[in-house]
């Protein structure tokens, strides 16, 4: 056709007056010709333009893939993260917890947001290209449909909340049983400064060397521990429930806690006995010694004119006397005999009164309270009472000696005088004579 459009130029060319029609065929000639070359270059922009678009959807296809995998990958590994419910429980597990889950909230989750946001609308923008372009929808692999990511990350929030929830209630818990704990701890360190050295005190046998006033003093400060320790009543109880809740709040140092309370508890226990047994040695201390007082008491009434009485006894007893006639020995006699029928009642007397403090001694011996023998209203005691009558007992005999032999000595002088008398009568130098031998 060319070659015809070419000869038919050179035709018009050389003829001076052209055809009409000759010119309107070779003008519709060259209008096919560069006709058809155009049809055949926009087809080429085509072919090129479904080719790029094509490329464009295959590597959004691609990208979709790469990045739905990448994603459901990420939720699978963090979803039992988010779904383990187990701590060291302590509060120190739990905050270092919640710091992995804020490290999270702030680290890693927002690139996954942007991922997913991506995802989607890569997904958007290839369905819309694949419509415009009379294509047939993009239906990606099985598991990773635009539903399967919006449902795994539907499951993935929803575990990320009750995950928070917990966290939650955990700390709550567990600032709890801190608190608890601190506050058991408190009660305890208190209740156990309180009770240090109440049971030595309790046990303690100090009133067995007591008089009896001062057992009574005792026996008042032991009742004023009794409210004392019945006021402790409530602060065991509370250390009792408060380990119990403890223990209901699954506390991770329960054990010791347990311990702990269960000595409380134990000693509780050994201190209300050991209280009541103390009140009972206090008051069987207190009727035995007052008993002791009602018998120091009577020893000390009798015991005082008895000592005096042997005082009296024992001066008259080694008193000098001087007499001159057989009269007067004869009285001091007959007084000395009246004493001696005394000596009778004198000796039950010291026998009584010995008696008083030997029973004392036994009762104070057998009832293990040494405290009670020292007399509080005498400081005689029976030693120096029978001291004393022992004194009274040796001293009789030489006093009778004493007597008998000023006794005789009167009677000889009785009898001298006599004769001196008679001789007087007969001779009075018989009187000199006899001064003289009374003088040798």
């Amino acid at each position: 056709m060319v070659c015809y459009v070419l000869s038919s130029s050179t035709d018009i060319n050389s003829t001076p007056m052209p055809d009409e029609r000759a010119v309107m065929t070779y003008v519709s000639s060259y209008y096919h010709t560069f006709s058809g070359a155009k049809q055949a270059e926009t087809a080429a922009n085509r072919i090129c333009k479904v080719l790029k678009v094509n490329q464009e959807n295959e590597r959004l296809m691609e990208e979709y893939e790469r990045l739905a995998s990448d994603l459901l990958e990420w939720i699978r590994r963090t979803t039992p993260w988010l779904e383990n419910r187990t701590t060291d429980n302590t509060l120190v597990g739990v905050h270092k917890k919640l710091d992995e889950f804020r490290n999270y909230r702030r680290v890693h989750k927002p690139p996954r947001v942007e991922q997913k946001a991506r995802l989607e609308t890569n997904f958007n923008t290839l369905q819309t290209k694949l419509r415009l372009s009379n294509r047939p929808a993009y239906l990606p692999s099985e598991g990773k449909m635009v539903s399967d990511i919006h449902n795994a990350w539907k499951g993935l929030e929803m575990s990320e909340k009750g995950f928070e929830e917990w966290l939650l209630s955990e700390m709550m818990r567990l600032e709890r049983l801190d608190h608890l704990a601190q506050k058991f701890k408190h009660k305890a360190d208190i209740h156990e400064d309180w009770t240090q050295g109440k049971e030595e005190m309790l046990q303690s046998q100090d009133f067995r060397n007591c008089k009896l006033n001062e057992l009574k003093a005792l026996k008042k400060k032991h009742e004023a521990f009794e409210s004392d320790l019945a006021a402790h009543q409530d602060r065991v109880e509370q250390i009792a429930a408060i380990a119990q809740e403890l223990n209901a709040l699954d506390y991770h140092d329960a054990a010791s806690v347990n311990a702990r309370c269960q000595r409380i508890c134990d000693q509780w226990d050994r201190l209300g006995t050991l209280t009541q047994k103390r009140r009972s040695a206090l008051e069987e201390a207190e009727r035995v010694l007052e008993k002791i007082d009602t018998l120091h008491l009577e020893f000390a009434k009798r015991a005082a004119p008895f000592n005096n009485w042997l005082d009296g006894a024992r001066e008259d007893l080694v008193d000098m006397f001087i007499v001159h006639t057989m009269e007067e020995i004869q009285g001091l006699i007959d007084a000395h005999e009246q004493f001696k029928q005394t000596l009778g009642e004198a000796d039950k007397e010291h026998k009584s009164i010995t008696a008083l403090a030997q029973e004392v001694q036994t009762i104070a011996t057998q009832c293990q309270i040494p405290g009670g023998i020292e007399n509080p209203y005498t400081t005689l005691t029976s030693i120096d009472i029978t001291t004393k009558w022992s004194d009274v007992k040796q001293m009789i005999p030489k006093r009778d000696q004493v007597l008998q032999t000023e006794l005789m000595r009167q009677q000889s002088n009785e009898r001298l005088r006599r004769k001196k008398e008679k001789a007087n009568a007969v001779d009075p130098d018989w009187e000199r004579q006899m001064d003289s031998v009374a003088s040798h």
